[in-house]
């Protein structure tokens, strides 16, 4: 890998991309069109976190991209299986109880809905004929990864280890995002298997498989996508250091928090039922232990009011934070000039090294 020649991979060959970074999906208020096609339009690949979206959801994000810029992007996609039914009035009772406490009323659900259909999420990706569909939480089955390559799709799929990653490329994956444990928000695998550090995934994922490797976790700035892609990866994935700028949908509160951080996260279920990591706050605090909880999605929907009802007071006591472990080397840019100084990073530190 040279100080030029890093910008082009097999990814980004095939993907028609000019630089082997994506931006992460960021599902929720963070992610908006606006952010993906200006990630898209400055080189990399921008990807719709559309795993909560309703297929007209879908439709509607990826016509707006589509209005933005002409350039590749992606759609992200839940494959979570259905959430065990039982019973949530002592969850419904601890929440209502945190939401008293920290001034934030908050009509809870008596029945929190299911996630969208994925495979009709898929049906719109294929009439929208979206260049890359990616999955978190799940592997599809291989029928359904042929189904998108007779439409020219690329698929890849999120691992957090390499077994993991061994049954995306079994099933015909085009690419593997190797979620490392450092990565912000929702931990992307689906065997319940606690993933390793980037440095570590990498590397044995690249050698476990033939099919490209995508590195995601914990990256922000240009000497972490040149270290991803000395380890092998094909492309550097980013979304934690998406989250400041003006393009993303995050919100003021999350935004001061965000800026304030001085790295400290932490991995909770207390949110979603799943796995995530970011920002300690006040809710974290309130609601303790995180075990025997509702499973995903049911404890996101649960919890959704409350979230909801601290963004809308202009608090983050009881928002869900989600950021990687670089936080605190977050920058204020606009997405196009957050690209330019990730390119100037990325070509300054091959430099030092090629003169070491």
């Amino acid at each position: 890998m040279t100080q030029t020649g890093w910008r082009s991979t097999e990814l980004t060959r095939r993907l028609g991309v000019e630089l082997p970074l994506m931006q992460a999906p960021l599902g929720g208020g963070p992610g908006t069109p606006e952010l993906t096609a200006a990630a898209s339009g400055a080189g990399c690949l921008g990807v719709v976190g559309a795993g909560y979206l309703d297929p007209p959801d879908v439709h509607s994000a990826v016509a707006q991209v589509k209005a933005l810029t002409s350039r590749p992007f992606g759609v992200n996609l839940f494959l979570a299986p259905p959430a065990r039914p039982g019973d949530l009035s002592r969850t419904r009772e601890r929440l209502s109880r945190i939401a008293d406490e920290l001034g934030l009323p908050a009509e809870l659900p008596a029945n929190p809905r299911a996630l969208p259909d994925p495979m009709e999420q898929v049906e719109v990706a294929v009439s929208e004929q979206v260049p890359v569909v990616s999955f978190t939480f799940g592997c599809p089955a291989a029928d359904h990864v042929q189904r998108l390559h007779r439409h020219d799709i690329v698929v890849m799929v999120t691992a957090g280890t390499v077994a993991e990653a061994r049954l995306a490329e079994a099933a015909g994956a085009d690419a593997v995002v190797a979620q490392g444990t450092e990565a912000g928000g929702h931990r992307g695998g689906w065997t319940g298997a606690e993933p390793a550090g980037l440095v570590a995934l990498t590397p044995a994922v690249v050698d476990a498989v033939r099919i490209p490797v995508v590195a995601a976790g914990g990256m922000m700035d240009g000497r972490g996508v040149a270290g991803a892609l000395a380890l092998g990866a094909g492309m550097a994935a980013l979304g934690t250091a998406f989250l400041r700028t003006p393009e993303a949908g995050t919100n003021d509160a999350y935004r001061a928090a965000l800026r304030s951080a001085d790295g400290t996260t932490v991995v909770t279920r207390a949110f979603s039922g799943k796995p995530a990591r970011g920002l300690p706050n006040d809710y974290l605090v309130a609601f303790g232990p995180d075990d025997d909880l509702p499973e995903f999605p049911l404890m996101h929907y649960l919890t959704r009011p409350l979230r909801s009802a601290s963004a809308a007071a202009g608090s983050a006591r009881g928002q869900s934070l989600w950021a990687g472990q670089g936080v605190a080397a977050g920058r204020d840019l606009p997405t196009a000039e957050l690209v330019a100084a990730l390119e100037s990073e990325v070509d300054a530190a091959l430099s030092r090294v090629e003169r070491s």
